[in-house]
């Protein structure tokens, strides 16, 4: 089993740290490629024209002034450094020293130099009021003439560009990662906290559905999460306090038969415990399989009429006036729990609605099947429809005081028809009475033969 002290380890980095990583590493290699492609495609290319260009301007300014008259020499020098920017001597450069930072452009200079004067050109560089100076020695005429430039003549340094762009897109790109990672922190950190209240046992605020549509909808589904463990938890609360308050009625007349019964045996006494006892285990019953929850059953081939009739005819036995209206059709779903569920609304409905008849009726509307249970009894409160679906919920101003039950049909009849994906709710009906309904998908095979009934 792992570790979850190493599982949470604090050296571990951060989601705005990684972020931060990954988009620096990404960036990086774009620059990376984006200088070679740069340096190969344009840089080099005008290097080789550019250093042609000023090798061949050189090599003719040294020719050009060995071949001139003598006395004409120092006005083409002149001429040449106001025209061109190049300087021409012929002794040698006072401290000039080899120049070793070679870029793009010195390097195909030199190599133009070396090709064009048939020996190997490297260039010195000297310093001249305060500004660097490039030199090179070029033969012509039999002696050795010095030319020279400065080096902001040279223009751009592809490595300081790219090592500047570099350097501060890789900033700007830690700074982006670092503020998305807050904008994305932001609503985990909400999410962590509200988990955190959910685990102890605390129901947390809602959180905002709103920002981009993933998160919107993990808020949404977590909201929904949080409303269903409330609920269960509730539900869990009702269920041990109606539990405990429903069994201290027969156990109290359970202690009071006993006490008669040590006093003076009578088999009226007997009959009451074993009634309590049936009472207190239905109830048990129940409560458990509320607890344990309902799973979906397997669908099976019924006729429908036949179905109903069959509880028409158990409800019959206890006294109900129950009627059934619904066309022969034969359908796919869970019989047991159908039989479940329609049987408890129809024990709900005698209980409350008396001697009055009772409709069994089934119709089809579209895709579904509607089975509805009216009855004639005093109805419900339209704010208590919803509520009388909760475990041990009564209502005791709307139904006869003296019906009796456990508080618990109602809500195991929802829950059987969750399980299996059907709907069920209450309407009161427009004189007097009640109408419960459960709505059921209907197959295809289904529908085909409702329509051609």
């Amino acid at each position: 089993m792992a570790d979850p002290a190493r599982a949470l380890s604090p050296h571990r980095l951060s989601l705005r740290q990684q972020n931060a990583l990954r988009l620096a590493l990404i960036f990086v290699l774009f620059e990376l490629v984006s200088a070679l492609a740069v340096v190969f495609l344009l840089m080099l290319p005008m290097a080789e024209r550019a250093s042609s260009d000023l090798a061949g301007l050189m090599v003719l300014s040294a020719q050009t002034h060995t071949e001139l008259p003598p006395g004409t020499r120092p006005a083409f020098a002149k001429e040449l450094l106001r025209a061109h920017g190049l300087e021409l001597r012929t002794s040698h450069p006072v401290d000039a020293e080899p120049q070793h930072r070679h870029g793009l452009y010195l390097r195909a200079l030199e190599s133009q130099l070396s090709a064009r004067t048939g020996q190997v050109i490297e260039f010195l560089e000297t310093e001249q009021a305060g500004e660097l100076w490039l030199w090179a020695s070029l033969p012509s005429g039999g002696q050795t003439l010095w030319l020279g430039f400065p080096q902001s003549r040279v223009g751009p340094h592809p490595l300081a560009a790219l090592m500047l762009t570099l350097s501060a897109g890789l900033l700007l790109a830690i700074l982006a990662a670092w503020w998305l990672g807050g904008v994305i922190l932001t609503p985990i950190k909400r999410f962590d906290s509200a988990a955190a209240t959910l685990g102890r046992g605390e129901t947390p605020t809602l959180l905002p559905e709103q920002g981009p549509r993933e998160l919107a909808g993990l808020a949404h589904r977590f909201n929904r999460l949080s409303e269903q463990i409330r609920e269960l938890l509730e539900a869990r609360t009702t269920l041990l306090a109606g539990l405990s308050h429903d069994l201290r009625t027969p156990l109290a007349r359970m202690r009071l038969a006993l006490e008669m019964l040590q006093r003076r045996p009578d088999p009226a006494w007997i009959e009451r415990l074993d009634k309590d006892i049936g009472e207190m285990d239905r109830l048990v019953g129940d409560v458990l399989m509320l607890a344990r929850g309902l799973s979906q059953e397997p669908s099976e081939p019924v006729e429908l009429s036949t179905l109903l009739e069959e509880l028409a005819a158990v409800a019959r036995t206890t006294g109900a006036d129950v009627r059934v209206q619904c066309p022969r059709i034969e359908m796919q779903i869970a019989v047991a729990a159908l039989r479940r569920v329609l049987s408890n609304l129809l024990d709900n409905a005698h209980r409350y609605a008396g001697m009055h008849p009772i409709e069994l009726q089934a119709e089809f509307a579209g895709k579904h099947c509607r089975i509805g249970i009216l009855d004639l009894g005093p109805g419900i409160p339209a704010t208590e429809l919803q509520a009388v679906f909760r475990p041990f919920h009564r209502v005791e101003h709307s139904r006869s005081p003296n019906t009796g039950g456990t508080g618990l049909g109602l809500a195991i009849v929802k829950q059987l028809a969750q399980a299996q994906g059907w709907q069920v709710w209450l309407e009161n009906r427009p004189d007097a009475g009640l109408v419960a309904w459960v709505e059921l998908p209907v197959s295809g095979d289904s529908q085909q033969a409702v329509e051609a009934n």
